[in-house]
């Protein structure tokens, strides 16, 4: 079962730096991935979106870099913060699809739900629940993405199960996370905000298989540091 205590903790943090980009800061979570997150400099120049948005991104990577959106189709972030990356799946899927953001803090969804009116984005929903129940009904969505959050869940396979439950026949899981050497688990378990347990390639892979996805990759991005690496997670819902 879920640790309650590490889960509650996690949406606590994420709470207060909500509340910090709300107020118009530049949030800034050291205990994550310190000078190696990314944030919205994964991002390209083109992807326009309210600098309140930018300025919440935490992430270690740009999961729509590798999702492959197109239009008309229903997209799902874990865990979607701020909000940026569902502005910009909402872009990519246009009028006729619709953007989905899950994510379990009350102040996370404030400020997505108010970057959400000033960018004008018409097509987005935003839900309060967590990654690991997801508040969706079977085969709804078409893509599911994730920024640097699957590594926070305390129970990865149920995410992943859950994340296989939702998607069509056909679905495509595209994620950006950190991912450690094997042999290196303690180095990030000691930055704990960063990497919960995080999965090696490998761990992913089976844990992947174990939920029924096929067509597996995993493509490390960069080296994060203490034996971490930040990857791109790929996969398919089959087809049958």
């Amino acid at each position: 079962m879920p640790d309650s205590h590490t889960t509650d903790a996690i949406v606590a943090r994420y709470s207060g730096l909500a509340r910090a980009a709300l107020a118009g800061d530049t949030p800034h979570d050291g205990s994550q991935c310190g000078d190696s997150c990314f944030g919205a400099a994964a991002y390209q120049a083109e992807d326009e979106v309210p600098e309140a948005a930018l300025r919440a991104s935490l992430g270690c990577g740009n999961p729509l870099a590798v999702a492959e959106l197109r239009p008309g189709e229903t997209v799902l972030d874990l865990g979607s913060g701020g909000g940026l990356d569902v502005l910009l799946s909402a872009r990519r899927v246009g009028p006729s699809g619709i953007a989905y953001g899950l994510d379990a803090s009350d102040d996370m969804l404030t400020l997505a739900r108010a970057n959400a009116t000033q960018a004008g984005a018409g097509n987005v929903r935003f839900l309060r629940g967590h990654i690991d129940d997801i508040p969706l009904p079977a085969a709804s969505v078409d893509v599911a993405i994730s920024n640097c959050v699957i590594n926070l869940a305390t129970d990865k396979a149920r995410v992943l199960a859950e994340a296989f439950r939702v998607l069509r026949p056909g679905g495509r899981f595209g994620v950006s996370d950190i991912i450690p050497e094997p042999g290196e688990r303690v180095a990030a378990e000691q930055r704990i905000g960063c990497a919960a347990s995080a999965l090696t390639a490998e761990e992913y892979r089976c844990e992947l298989r174990a939920a029924g996805f096929t067509a597996i990759r995993i493509t490390r991005t960069a080296d994060t540091g203490d034996g971490l690496h930040a990857a791109v997670v790929q996969a398919a819902k089959p087809v049958g």
